[in-house]
């Protein structure tokens, strides 16, 4: 396994708190665009997606060994686990949301609003009350190298939530560009969401309804641009942007930087005790053990 040293840039007192081992291990390096990190805890290992190749890799925690998950994986992006330990994924290709049952199968969750096919759902969370929120932007069907090349039929891209009992798809923010990665608080009264093309974090109060509100602009990119975003257990946003993930206090002053020698597409917390960021970043999986702990879905 590859080390590279772990370059900690603090720019606020705040971030003196997370810190973390004084070197980055590269878990695997080859892909084209590595999305999508997601840890499953019962099974000790991490998957994500390599895009452009239409598959998923797998990490395994007690061998140190990588191999295939799944391919053709209908080039998947943004993954999940749900509160029952189950995969949700965002499958560009396929244009839709789905989740992998403890069999194997494969459930649709969602593929159209009002009738008419989604764009390529991005990233995907899922709320302690079973509800799903994903982000639809068009890079799936924009070209043939993520997905494949068509017109939106909704012309636009939103963000939506499916509901838990009905399974209704409704959209829940609109106006944006291109919705990507989304997260909540702690605490689930506030959902943050990535617009990658005007660079940019807004964040949005969770209503009791499942309706947002608000929606102002959090924090704004500095290099690169946001994708993917995570939670620790003190509300602190890390996200991946274009020198390695940033870290932001909740009230949106960026406190420090972790850097990392390629783009970062996306993070996530796991290890046994969720104090493990794994990030992958262009062609490589990396990932570094840290002081604080990924945010867990309330009781």
């Amino acid at each position: 396994m590859e080390t590279i040293e772990a370059r900690f840039e603090t720019l606020d007192d705040r971030f003196k708190a997370c810190r973390g081992d004084d070197r980055l291990e590269r878990l695997h390096t080859g892909c084209r665009w590595a999305e999508g990190p997601v840890y499953f805890p019962a099974g000790r290992f991490l998957a994500w997606s390599d895009i452009p190749n239409d598959r998923m890799l797998r990490w395994d925690e007690m061998t140190g060994t990588v191999g295939p998950f799944r391919q053709p994986a209908g080039y998947t992006n943004g993954h999940t686990v749900d509160r029952e330990g189950r995969l949700v994924s965002c499958e560009q290709g396929n244009r839709r949301v789905t989740r992998t049952e403890h069999d194997g199968s494969i459930t649709v969750i969602a593929d159209r609003w009002e009738g008419r096919r989604l764009n390529s759902p991005n990233d995907v969370a899922v709320r302690s009350d079973g509800s799903i929120w994903f982000t639809d932007p068009s890079y799936g069907i924009d070209t043939d190298y993520e997905g494949h090349r068509a017109q939106s039929e909704i012309g636009a891209c939103h963000v939506y939530r499916v509901d838990p009992v009905t399974g209704e798809v409704r959209i829940v923010a609109d106006g944006f560009v291109r919705p990507n990665g989304l997260a909540f608080s702690p605490d689930e009264s506030t959902l943050y969401i990535v617009d990658t093309r005007v660079n940019h974090i807004r964040a949005f109060g969770v209503n009791e309804d499942g309706t947002l509100s608000g929606g102002e602009v959090l924090a704004t990119c500095t290099s690169g641009a946001f994708d993917g975003i995570r939670l620790d257990t003190d509300g602190r946003i890390w996200a991946a942007a274009g020198d390695g993930v940033h870290c932001f206090d909740p009230d949106g002053t960026l406190i420090g930087k972790i850097h990392v020698p390629e783009t970062v597409s996306n993070i996530c917390f796991g290890g046994l005790k969720r104090n493990q960021l794994f990030i992958t970043a262009t062609t490589s999986v990396y990932t570094i053990m840290l002081t604080v702990n990924g945010a867990t879905r309330p009781a």
